[in-house]
């Protein structure tokens, strides 16, 4: 997928499996997943794609989230992120700069692999308050810091929104984890947002009053998932999110008031 200038790919690291009606529906109506049999199946086994995405400005080479990591629980299964890489030509340690949406397991895995980086040569970036959350705070969760205490001297943290790279912006949107972060790409009058976990399924952008069991406050994560859906709608941006199906982008379309995603 080109955005102008730049380059963005999908990186299929795996797949995850949960129950729909234990982990995502309408506010306070936990089995509104059965109008959604084209999403959700009939009994309601949710499967979703794993990874991250490979984005190319100038000289930059980014990784914008790294997958579930080499694992396989029977529930949750990685392992093809290094591969799906090289198959866009690139190779471990010409990755320059790994970004990260939120620090959730299935979008860290690859950052180390028994206590080594997997991007030697890569700056790594998250919002500083997720850092916070998940590896330095008083409430640290111990599989984060395994992950990612191996690239603590590789790491930046940052507090604003920022330009990451040329096209590339970093837009701070709190709510599904403290410091979940979005990325917008711009190029040559087109735009897209990467939403990281903003939205977990396409059902999202549709449903305005839907939540998963996952977001730290889900009042303003359903703030913020309404703001970039409607925001996309009105400018016609792509949106893609590690979670969509097949990882596909689209566009956020409004019929009778109503949105509706629309692979392309």
């Amino acid at each position: 997928m080109r955005i102008g200038a730049l380059e963005v790919q999908p990186l299929f690291d795996g797949r995850g499996r949960e129950n729909a009606g234990e982990i995502i529906s309408r506010f306070s109506v936990p089995d509104a997943w059965r109008c959604h049999p084209e999403t959700f199946g009939e009994h309601g086994r949710w499967e979703f794609p794993v990874g991250g995405f490979l984005i190319r400005s100038g000289e930059r080479v980014i990784v914008l989230d790294a997958g579930v990591g080499p694992m396989d629980d029977g529930q949750y299964k990685g392992g093809e992120f290094l591969n799906q890489l090289r198959s866009h030509g690139v190779a471990a340690d010409e990755v320059t700069d790994v970004v990260f949406s939120h620090l959730h397991f299935d979008h860290i895995g690859w950052a180390s692999v028994d206590g080594t980086p997997t991007f030697p040569r890569a700056t790594h970036r998250v919002h500083a308050a997720d850092w916070e959350h998940f590896v330095s705070g008083p409430e640290a969760r111990p599989e984060a810091s395994d992950k990612l205490r191996p690239i603590e001297d590789q790491l930046e943290l940052f507090t604003d929104d920022h330009v990451l790279a040329p096209g590339v912006d970093a837009r701070w949107s709190p709510g599904h984890t403290p410091g979940s972060t979005v990325f917008v790409l711009s190029s040559g009058g087109e735009r897209a947002i990467l939403l990281g976990d903003a939205a977990h399924s396409v059902v999202q952008l549709a449903e305005r009053d839907w939540t998963v069991i996952w977001d730290v406050d889900p009042k303003a994560a359903s703030r913020v998932r309404n703001r970039l859906a409607d925001e996309a709608a009105e400018r016609g941006d792509l949106v893609v999110a590690a979670h969509f199906p097949e990882m596909h982008f689209g566009r956020v379309v409004l019929s009778n008031g109503e949105r509706r995603f629309l692979a392309v």
